[in-house]
């Protein structure tokens, strides 16, 4: 286990405790509001403020998203919180259409996501790609349009026991808007310095009142970004042929929110739709791969994405004080995709350009009920809840057309050609108890239990204990001990699939991907996949004044059984097992493992400084740092061909180290009557990655965004920024010298595919703003 260093966070908190007391009695200005109430890992329907909570909470109101200029969810809490990351991968397909997010640097479907309190659906596609979240299928938070965001709560800590499946990092909440009046709309458009990149963004919301107490929140949210090229001059050709940047995307989002009076309580409804077309490259084919294109040409992969989540429910509280809550969610994702601008190699010069290469399909439907009760009459300060939930699950893939498989197939995404149908369901139950305890003013204790039943692999029994002392106004201690699952994803479970992958020598080659039941897969190491296990443990320190406040965490995850994606298996006994299965569109095949066991400990701090000076003027300084280290603690044997490993190096640092290792936030604003001036810097720390062939480490690097917002009147507002100030790019990757990369690739690759903040550069934006 890493020594994480310990004089730096106590040397932190003691310059915090003097800093503390000195604001707090100098202090005379009235501060902003530092404690907000949030309502995720308790069950109390009151809600409790956040330093009052015994795990760590960050808060992220709408309107600061809405000010970053980013016009997508997940780089808006990128750039807010040091616990998140968002990578972004250039020449994966699957990453760059589902845009995964991870929580203190474990994988994107180990955090899970809520929506009002309700578990939101996957996405339908699954990254196979060499990526950080490799091996996924997560949820895709830019199908969410960011003005009908209330706030979003992030709970970092385990959390299986409250609330099922995938909380081992922790609990994405997103709270959204139920205004009953007015109307905001946005405009927003901005681009690269280098010019491209183009993109544009127009948002409108409006609230109605229901009755006396109800409202209709209806948000619609459009947005179209042009494609980036980073590529470098490929040294074969002297010219630029990759196509190595951000895809083209074109999202159409909707959401609502309402509730209504219904006799003694009120029925509520919410959701969220969406449209989504992207277009991806896959790698440059060189002159003479297919007499369609006698220059050499690039395989454009289109994915198109329908998604929709809904919730409905009825929610009440008796004479008695017992408050029910019952729920019903559909959660549904359609993924088609098309490869153009391509060839089949194998149908020759007769081969189309474009192809249908076929679909997925992902449904889940989740029923909750939940009793929550105060049973302070009885044990002063016992609050406790129960609750039921069941949740079926469906995925299905569609075979692309026959000509996008044949032979070769389409280069790019040969698309999808199942041996045997996946049209797979399961169901899973649960049965759930959380109980909090204010024994007094000073102590809180909290006791959680879970019981899951999964149709597919059997039970899981989750439990949560916490506390938090207080020991002074202003100091509290809190910690927490867990334990967690995950349940293996029908995505991970039944993928199916051919694509085009680069081997660790830079050669392409044909993978199939096939499901741990297959019998090929059988042969060559596969079993049936086990839940993940894990035990957290946490404690830290809370300080809090009038104008400041600071929050200090360590916390030790181990995770067991962890399911991974096996490394592309090739070779002679590979091709032998592959022939006797009559698979010969096949060079190497992968799968899905329990094959590691993984540790991460790590610590996280936060401070926010709050005041006002005069009627006019304000300050809110808010700081973050994380530092996150995952180690690997078992790797198993292939249990049939023992000289092939489930893992080799590249896999395995996307588990451990492909993600910064540390980072720090640091966000300023300043406002003064109708002028607001922001300044955000993050330092994302160094990350290790073998991208190409030679492990190679990234090294630290610093983005300042910048931003300066200018009321105009009552109703509009008007803010121009400047994203990554200093134009700040990752790391070349050393390979780009090695003679076989230029061979295969021309030395274009421009960064790593772990580069966190992205490889685009300097950029602008200009937002315009009206209320009503």
């Amino acid at each position: 286990m890493s020594k994480l260093p310990i004089k730096m966070p106590v040397k932190i908190i003691t310059v915090t405790l003097s800093v503390l007391c000195t604001t707090a009695l100098a202090a005379e200005a009235i501060g902003q509001q530092l404690d907000e109430i949030e309502v995720t890992g308790t069950r109390h329907t009151e809600g409790r403020a956040t330093l009052a909570s015994p795990v760590p909470i960050d808060v992220i109101d709408g309107e600061r998203l809405d000010d970053s200029g980013y016009a997508d969810v997940s780089r808006g809490l990128q750039f807010a919180l040091p616990s998140v990351n968002f990578n972004r991968a250039a020449t994966t397909a699957t990453a760059a259409s589902t845009r995964p997010l991870t929580l203190r640097g474990l994988a994107p479907d180990q955090v899970l996501v809520l929506i009002n309190g309700k578990r939101r659906h996957s996405s339908s596609i699954l990254n196979t790609n060499n990526s950080v979240g490799r091996g996924s299928a997560p949820v895709d938070f830019n199908m969410i349009p960011e003005a009908a965001i209330q706030r979003i709560e992030v709970l970092r800590d385990g959390a299986a026991a409250q609330y099922g499946s995938d909380a081992i990092a922790g609990v994405i909440n997103i709270i959204l808007r139920d205004d009953a009046e007015g109307v905001f709309s946005a405009a927003q458009a901005g681009a690269t310095a280098q010019g491209d990149g183009e993109n544009q963004m127009f948002t409108v919301r409006t609230g109605l009142k229901l009755g006396e107490q109800g409202h209709l929140t209806l948000t619609g949210e459009f947005r179209h970004q042009e494609p980036t090229n980073r590529a470098n001059v490929d040294q074969r050709f002297n010219r630029v042929t990759y196509k190595i940047g951000d895809p083209r995307i074109t999202d159409i989002n909707l959401a609502l929110d309402s509730s209504v009076a219904f006799g003694s309580g009120e029925l509520y409804f919410f959701g969220t739709g969406s449209h989504r077309n992207a277009q991806s490259p896959s790698g440059f084919r060189v002159p003479g791969y297919s007499p369609l294109y006698p220059s050499g040409y690039v395989a454009l992969i289109n994915p198109t994405l329908e998604d929709f989540g809904v919730t409905g429910g009825f929610r009440t509280t008796f004479d008695d004080g017992l408050h029910f809550d019952f729920s019903h969610t559909v959660g549904y994702d359609h993924a088609s995709f098309e490869v153009t601008n391509t060839a089949n190699q194998s149908l020759g010069a007769s081969s189309p350009s474009r192809f249908d290469a076929g679909a997925v399909t992902y449904r889940q439907h989740t029923t909750d009920v939940l009793v929550t009760k105060d049973f302070d009459a009885m044990v002063p300060g016992l609050y406790a809840a129960a609750g039921l939930q069941h949740r079926a699950e469906y995925y299905h893939i569609h075979s692309g057309e026959p000509l996008a498989y044949f032979g070769a197939g389409a280069d790019g995404f040969p698309g999808f050609n199942p041996r045997n149908p996946v049209d797979k369901t399961r169901s899973a139950y649960a049965v759930f108890v959380d109980a909090e305890l204010n024994a007094n003013r000073m102590l809180t204790l909290g006791l959680a239990g879970r019981y899951d039943h999964y149709s597919d692999f059997g039970d899981a029994t989750t439990w949560k204990g916490t506390a938090r002392l207080a020991l002074t106004s202003m100091i509290a201690l809190r910690g927490a001990a867990s334990t967690g699952f995950r349940a293996p994803s029908m995505q991970q479970q039944y993928f199916d699939a051919v694509t085009n992958n680069l081997t660790s020598k830079g050669a392409l080659v044909t993978v199939g991907t096939l499901p741990v039941s297959d019998p090929v897969a059988r042969a060559l190491g596969a079993s049936d996949l086990k839940p993940e296990k894990s035990r957290n443990l946490s404690a830290g320190i809370v300080l809090s004044a009038q104008h400041i406040s600071f929050t200090a965490d360590w916390y030790r995850i181990k995770i067991d059984d962890r399911i991974a994606l096996s490394e592309q298996l090739g070779g002679a006994a590979v091709t032998s097992v592959l022939a006797a299965a009559g698979i010969t569109n096949v060079q190497q095949v992968r799968f899905f493992t329990n094959a590691v066991d993984t540790e991460t400990e790590g610590f996280e701090v936060a401070a926010r400084y709050a005041v006002e000076f005069g009627n006019n003027t304000n300050l809110n300084v808010g700081a973050g740092y994380g530092r996150f280290n995952t180690d690997l603690k078992r790797l198993a044997q292939n249990p049939v061909l023992p000289t092939l490993p489930l893992l080799g190096n590249k896999s395995i640092l996307f588990i451990t180290k492909a993600q910064p290792k540390d980072k720090i936030t640091l966000d300023t604003t300043l406002g003064h009557g109708p002028f607001t001036l922001k300044v955000n810097v993050t330092r994302f720390g160094e990350c290790t990655s073998a991208d190409l062939i030679t492990t190679q480490t990234y090294t630290p690097k610093t983005i300042v965004d910048l931003s300066l917002g200018a009321a105009l009147g009552h109703h509009l507002s008007i803010t121009g920024g400047v994203q990554n100030l200093g134009d700040v790019y990752p790391d070349q990757p050393v390979d780009n010298a090695l003679p076989s990369i230029i061979a295969a690739t021309g030395g274009s690759f421009p960064d790593g595919e772990a580069a966190p903040f992205g490889f685009n550069g300097r950029a602008y934006f200009l937002r315009l703003e009206a209320r009503f």
